[in-house]
């Protein structure tokens, strides 16, 4: 190559060179990846939230609905979620204890009701509290083999609730061996909605969103611990903080509370989560 060759050259790949770094400033930036892990009873409600975070940023969002504690148990193993939205907060204490959440990014996200349905339309519905013997009368009126649909007490928070309400009530030593403990609330519903299960312990927000169950009686709000929703980011999630921040920032503002409220969510206790 001769020298004047040389020269071309060179300049030929400096011109090219700045030309790539010009069209890499005004590039949009690529999407960062923000995973949230979701209780499933907040299926509906977070996935038109998400929509609408979606549709105002530059974030591409994952969504993964389950159990509260198992999604807890898969974070605890390194599960890669930035953000954690549980139905219990015992399970959202359990990854504070372990250092997991970012600190100060924990807080209560909404609350909910829990109810005992039955098959059939839900415009017969006449939602009444429970009186001290209609739980009971319920589950006589159970027939030999039938059982209660719920979530498994060990991991889903409306089945740790259920039991507390009929422990509450006397009924669950009773009740325990009839119990159809399923992965998810969700799963408890479907078993009433299929007729599979003539009984079933849901929270108020799952029975409103079917037309299939009808809601015979609400729990007293005494006989269980409060039902709290928490939110928190997951600390050492991978990518870029900002775009965590982000989406948490949606997903606990003014628009995605009026989502809450329209599915059914109750506000949260005003009190801010405490040791537990």
């Amino acid at each position: 190559m001769t020298g004047r060759a040389r020269r071309h050259w060179r300049r030929a790949a400096a011109a090219a060179l700045a030309a790539a770094a010009l069209t890499a400033m005004h590039a949009p930036a690529a999407a960062e990846r923000v995973l949230v892990y979701a209780a499933g009873s907040l299926t509906g409600a977070v996935e038109e939230i998400l929509t609408h975070c979606r549709a105002e940023g530059r974030d591409a969002i994952a969504v993964s609905f389950a159990a509260s504690g198992v999604l807890a148990r898969q974070i605890e193993q390194g599960a890669a979620a930035h953000i954690y939205l549980s139905a219990n907060p015992d399970w959202m204490a359990y990854l504070d204890d372990l250092h997991l959440l970012v600190d100060g990014s924990r807080q209560r996200f909404a609350g909910n009701t829990l109810v005992m349905v039955t098959p059939g339309s839900a415009d017969t519905a006449v939602p009444q509290p429970v009186g001290f013997t209609t739980p009971a009368a319920a589950l006589a009126s159970l027939p030999g083999d039938a059982r209660l649909a719920m979530g498994d007490p060990a991991y889903v928070p409306a089945g740790a609730y259920a039991r507390a309400a009929l422990d509450a009530f006397g009924l669950w030593a009773a009740v325990e061996g009839r119990v159809a403990a399923v992965p998810t609330v969700r799963a408890a519903l479907a078993l009433v909605e299929t007729g599979a299960a003539p009984l079933g312990i849901v929270f108020a927000t799952d029975a409103q969103g079917s037309r299939r169950v009808q809601v015979v009686g609400v729990f007293p709000e005494d006989s269980h611990p409060p039902i709290v929703y928490e939110i928190a980011r997951v600390a050492g999630a991978p990518g870029d903080p900002a775009a965590a921040r982000r989406v948490f920032d949606c997903l606990t503002g003014p628009a995605a509370a009026a989502v809450l409220d329209r599915f059914g969510f109750r506000p949260p206790p005003a009190a801010a989560p405490g040791p537990r």
